[in-house]
């Protein structure tokens, strides 16, 4: 069985913040701490939006949500390789995140 946009994003959201933890945010500096605060809250916003998308009533609605959500995700992925230039993400997650953002991309039609 496939699994829904909606799961794929939720597991998007639940794979950085694994990654995402084991960094005490009293150890970054302000501009670092700014990035992932802006990661997370970009990752709520992303699986928001494919809600609205897999939700939407009408065909207009869930062309509006797909489009702010792959703006939403293709922001997402830049600050991930913003945040890999810290050595937050190591080059291997910045791969698996983007494959799979690019796949949720790819698949809101």
């Amino acid at each position: 069985m496939a699994i829904s946009l909606m799961q794929q994003a939720r597991e998007l959201e639940t794979q950085v913040g694994g990654i995402l933890s084991a960094y005490d945010i009293g150890d970054l500096s302000n501009a670092q701490k700014d990035l992932l605060n802006t990661i997370k809250h970009q990752l709520t916003d992303a699986r928001l939006d494919t809600r609205d998308y897999e939700y939407a009533e009408t065909r207009a609605d869930q062309l509006l949500a797909a489009k702010e959500a792959k703006e939403r995700f293709l922001s997402l992925q830049d600050n991930i390789v913003k945040a890999s230039e810290s050595d937050i993400f190591g080059a291997i997650d910045v791969a698996q995140l983007s494959a799979r953002i690019q796949h949720l991309i790819a698949n809101m039609e």
